[in-house]
């Protein structure tokens, strides 16, 4: 099949991407780690010891960056319906996070230990018509807050990719109501005409 023109587009526009670029000189899975490696400069959520979740990590970016930053003293744990290949000081688990067995699994790997972070750059298959990929985008964005609400520790943080758009509002909201603080995160790595946003909740009430 030959390739449409937005394709093509969108090929040469990754290209030429100064973080696509940067990420392949630096060694990191995709240029989504910029987007990380920015908030956590700004928030400092990634520190020794840290232990973090990772929900829909493949191909690995955040999953990278957070195992770089929390050292031997602290555990990632990667989780994705798609396989993700071995990286260094990452556990994975291939699944739906919200199955018992999947869960189960992740119980013994914490061994006990607290959540102290819950990141997400899920974003949905796209299908082109833009108010089912925002419903889904949206969807996935309430899933990982579930997540986070059960798994993390009073103290946490849980950090989420958004679309601005329909549900967004409420959305941010909800979020409100159940965490002290809300912020949001528009890293430089995010491309401007983007309406992706990310929110940054602490304390959980």
């Amino acid at each position: 099949m030959k390739p449409s023109k937005t394709s093509k587009q969108w090929m040469r526009e990754h290209i030429n991407d100064p973080f696509v670029q940067l990420a392949q000189k630096e060694g990191y899975r995709s240029r989504a780690a910029y987007k990380l490696l920015e908030i956590d400069a700004k928030d400092r959520l990634l520190k020794p010891g840290t232990v973090v979740v990772d929900l829909g990590a493949t191909p690995g970016g955040w999953s990278q960056v957070a195992a770089g930053k929390v050292g031997r003293s602290g555990k990632v744990i990667a989780l994705d319906l798609l396989p993700l290949d071995p990286l260094a000081g990452v556990e994975f688990i291939q699944g739906d996070f919200r199955d018992d067995t999947v869960l189960k699994q992740l119980e013994g790997l914490l061994q006990g230990k607290p959540v102290d972070l819950v990141i997400s750059d899920m974003a949905p298959n796209i299908c082109g018509i833009a108010s089912a990929d925002q419903a889904r985008a949206m969807h996935l964005a309430e899933l990982a807050m579930e997540f986070a609400l059960e798994h993390l520790k009073p103290a946490g943080s849980f950090l989420v990719k958004v679309f601005q758009g329909e549900g967004f509002e409420e959305f941010y909201k909800l979020m409100r109501s159940r965490f002290a603080k809300v912020a949001t995160r528009k890293p430089k790595a995010s491309r401007d005409r983007s309406s992706e946003l990310y929110l940054l909740a602490t304390g959980k009430l």
